[in-house]
Formats: structure tokens, C-alpha cells, sequence
């Protein structure tokens, strides 16, 4: 939150709140809810006499609690801002959040404290935080909706990047910032209307919004004073020199945020805008990212050996029942196997089970398409539940794939790309994995606009790829498997 913005006769509150700050306001809340509605669910047990000095001598008690609370928090991301602020989606993974938290922390042996006798009071220690917490929810969704919490936000540059980055801001911002309009130098574009169609974060629905060029660069200062901006997005892909370079520099006197249009659209988004980077590219590639460091190496390939391991146990008992359904419905191969492209740009054969018609590309390599007619019904249902990718487990054992990461594409199809989309063949700094950033936002690629658009999301996982993450993907994965939304 900005202090005050001050010039000549203006003196204004600035009561906005960047997405730091409204993260903390959120863990604040949460935490409040969770600690008081545990100190309360101990007043009101009957088998223990409360007192603060109680929990003083039992420190490990909200330690535990707490350390629960973020791990689920984080698992579920109830500190997604753009989730958080809009009324279907903010309370859904809070409560799975909270139940599982208020849930586990009882049973662990010798640290909660003892459970009771009766089951009343155990039932109380779990509902009042699940009430308490979704009660911080629905005072954040009330009173840091409004208008005056949001950051008001001028786009510089009323281009392609400048309309890309305005629709990103009402599609996974309208909760945070309220978009003003455009600046922009050219006097064709002085005092019109641009209207960008979105989609709606409620309703999912596609809507469209008015957004007016208020002025040009040297409208700015008068701008942020008198409309009380409190956000400059640079959609402007050449590098700042000159005139543009003082500009930004003199805006920075009215303690404005100033994002390149790539970093605040990578971070509403996900995905890393290649097409709109210019000469913002040290920002928003994964340049130094967390696989040129050798523990992460380390970790990771622990991380894959326990779930491959765990993935063939799992296929050597369910193979002869697959096995069968396969061949009955469409007699021949249980498995196949192609070429992909892996780390470094190595190709590798991977391992699938056959899901489509024996010989469904006698014509060549083929974009698969959603209701594709060479799928078989069993392939179909194996689609759905990601089944006929577990072979795969053996490529990751073999250390050519990896459980989580960008899905390997064939050869054919890469060459294709790499010619035609930026920073293409970046993917391939790490290793192709069964599951991934793309695939759970996105899916599977089915023509060339949908690889730029997975390619978005695989340098966004590249650049910010750890531990958690992958877990948090696998999560998805899962659960998309499971509610049969594999494709």
C-alpha cells in the first residue's frame, strides 16, 4: 500500500494494496482464524483447564497446527489472489484446506493435545477453525474487492502487447486491479476506444470491455496525479531508451510499480508471453533457473525413482487386466512405442499403451485432436484416467524422462515448431515429464497454436520448477485423472 501521492493542490490516501501485501493480509486472516479457533476449542473442552500458560509450555502445539496449515495452504493454493477474490472459487480448496489441517492434527500421536473422551469436544477442535478461517475469507472477498483496495493500473502502449497484457489483467486481475486504459504516442490512436474481449472469471463466459486511450508519454505525470495510478505497465517491446527511458524515470518520483508488460502478464498468467518479450527476454526466460543447480538434479531424480517405483508396482498389478480390455477391443499391440525428443534435444523411444487403431498414422505423423476417430473405446477411457502413460514409468527409471516436466513432443513436430515459434527449443533444457505445468493448464497439443500456448506455460515451469511445485502439479494430475478430465 502506497502512502500518499501529493501534487500541487492533490493529497490523496492511496489505499491500494499490492499482491504482497494482500498474500500477507490473506496468511494474517487465516492465521488468526486457525490459532483463535484452536485456543477456543481447548477453553471449551471440559477435560482440560485452559490457560495461556498452558499453551506456553506447549509451544509445539500451534507450531505443528500451523505448519499443517501451510503446507495444505499451499498444497491446495489458497493464496492464489485471483482464486481469493472471486466468490466461487475462493472457498473451495480453503475449506479442503482447513478440514484436512483441523482433521490430521488430533491424530498425531503425543503432540496435539490428548483426545478426548468423548467425541463432542473432537468435533468442535475441527469444525470452529474450518468456520473461523472461511469467516477471513468472506471478510477479504467483501471489503478488498471494493474499488478503492484495488491498484489502478495504466497501460503504456496501446499495441498487440498492450491489448495482450489488458486481457490478461481483466481475465486473472479484476480482483486486484482495476485497468484504467492506454497511453500511447501515436495520434491515430488519440481519444478512441479499444474494446477487449476476455473471459469472465465467474461465469467463464466471453465478455468484452471499453478501454479508452486517455493520453500520450508526456500526459503521464498528470495522469498518475489527477487518476491516482498506482501501476505503469510497460507494453512496449523495445528496449528503454531516450525519451521512454526518462519518462519511466521521472514517474518513479510518484512511488508508482512500474512492470514490464512480460513479468506482470507471467505473473497473472502463468505462462511466459515469448511472442510479446522484445528486449525484455533477461526477465522472462529461464535464464538462471532452478535446473543449472545440482541438488536440485539431486532431488529431483529422488523424487522420480519414489513415484516410478511406486507407478510399477501399480502397473505390474493392473497390466494383464489392461492388457486384456486392449486386445478385445481392438486386437493387436498392447504397447508401442515412438520417438521423442528429451533433454538437450536427444531423441529416445518412449512407452505407451496403444490407445488408438493399429496403424492410425499410415499417412505420417498426425496432431491428435480431441474427439480424434482413431482413439479406441478402451484407449478412450485410458486417455481419460492417463493410464496409457504409465509404461512411461520405465522411461523415468531409465533417467530419459522425468515424473513431472514439459510433455516430450515428437521430432517431426519440433523441427516444424522451432522453426516457427521464439525460443522453442528451450524446453528441452530439462528433462520431458509424464505430467506438467502445461498439461494440467492447457492439455494436450493439438495444432500449433496450442504448442505456443504450452510452450508458454513449460518456460514458466522452467523458471520457477522446485519441490513443491511438482508436487502441486502431481496433485492436479491426479485429481484430473481421477474426475476423468484427461484428455
Amino acid at each position: 500500500m502506497q502512502s500518499r501521492k501529493s501534487h500541487g493542490d492533490i493529497n490523496v490516501l492511496d489505499l491500494s494494496f499490492s499482491s504482497p501485501e494482500r498474500r500477507g493480509i490473506l496468511l494474517f486472516l487465516d492465521l488468526l482464524g486457525l490459532n483463535g479457533a484452536f485456543l477456543l476449542s481447548l477453553y471449551l473442552r471440559p477435560d482440560i483447564h485452559f490457560s495461556l500458560s498452558l499453551v506456553a509450555r506447549h509451544p509445539v502445539w500451534l507450531l505443528l497446527l500451523n505448519a499443517l496449515w501451510l503446507f495444505f495452504g499451499y498444497f491446495f493454493q489458497v493464496y492464489d489472489l485471483e482464486k481469493a477474490g472471486v466468490l466461487r472459487a475462493a472457498f473451495p480448496g480453503v475449506l479442503q484446506a482447513a478440514i484436512l489441517t483441523a482433521g490430521i492434527f488430533p491424530f498425531i500421536p503425543y503432540l496435539p493435545p490428548a483426545l478426548p473422551g468423548s467425541r463432542a469436544p473432537l468435533f468442535i477442535t475441527i469444525l470452529l477453525p474450518v468456520v473461523f478461517i472461511a469467516a477471513g475469507r468472506a471478510i477479504y472477498l467483501l471489503v478488498f474487492s471494493q474499488l478503492m483496495f484495488r491498484r489502478r493500473v495504466l497501460i503504456i502502449g496501446a499495441g498487440w502487447a498492450g491489448r495482450t497484457v489488458a486481457e490478461a489483467i481483466l481475465e486473472h486481475g479484476g480482483s486486484i486491479y482495476q485497468l484504467l486504459g492506454f497511453v500511447d504516442d501515436d495520434p491515430a490512436k488519440q481519444d478512441t476506444i479499444l474494446e477487449i474481449d476476455y473471459r469472465d472469471s465467474q461465469d467463464n463466459g466471453k465478455i468484452s470491455s471499453a478501454l479508452p486511450i486517455l493520453g500520450a508519454r508526456k500526459d503521464l505525470a498528470d495522469l498518475i496525479l489527477h487518476q491516482r495510478i498506482a501501476t505503469l505497465v510497460l507494453a512496449v517491446t523495445d528496449d528503454l531508451r531516450g525519451g521512454m527511458l526518462q519518462t519511466v524515470i521521472d514517474t518513479l518520483q510518484f512511488g508508482v510499480q512500474v512492470f514490464p508488460m512480460p513479468v506482470l502478464y507471467e505473473q497473472l498468467t502463468g505462462k511466459v508471453p515469448v511472442q510479446h518479450i522484445g528486449d525484455h527476454w533477461s526477465v522472462s526466460m529461464p535464464v538462471a533457473h532452478p535446473g543449472t543447480q545440482a541438488s536440485w538434479h539431486f532431488v529431483k531424480r529422488l523424487f522420480d525413482i519414489f513415484w516410478a517405483s511406486l507407478g510399477l508396482v501399480f502397473l505390474g498389478l493392473a497390466y494383464p487386466v489392461i492388457a486384456l480390455a486392449i486386445y478385445i477391443d481392438s486386437p493387436g499391440p498392447i504397447l508401442y512405442t515412438q520417438e521423442r525428443v528429451g533433454r538437450y534435444g536427444k531423441p529416445y523411444r518412449v512407452h505407451k499403451f496403444r490407445s488408438m487403431v493399429v496403424d492410425a498414422e499410415t499417412k505420417g505423423a498426425v496432431w491428435a485432436s480431441e474427439n480424434d476417430v482413431r482413439v479406441t473405446r478402451v484407449g478412450r477411457l485410458l486417455r481419460k484416467l492417463h493410464i496409457d502413460e504409465f509404461p512411461q514409468f520405465v522411461n523415468i527409471l531409465k533417467g530419459e524422462m522425468s515424473v513431472v516436466g514439459p510433455r516430450p513432443e515428437r521430432p517431426e513436430f519440433v523441427e516444424e515448431l522451432a522453426g516457427e515459434i521464439p525460443f522453442y527449443r528451450v524446453r528441452h533444457a530439462v528433462k520431458p515429464g509424464m505430467a506438467g505445468w502445461g498439461l494440467i493448464h492447457q492439455g494436450y497439443s493439438a495444432s500449433k497454436q496450442d504448442a505456443l500456448v504450452k510452450l508458454q506455460y513449460d518456460l514458466y515451469y522452467i523458471k520457477h520448477q522446485s519441490f513443491w511445485l511438482d508436487l502441486y502439479i502431481l496433485e492436479r494430475t491426479i485429481v484430473d485423472a481421477l474426475t476423468f478430465r484427461g484428455r
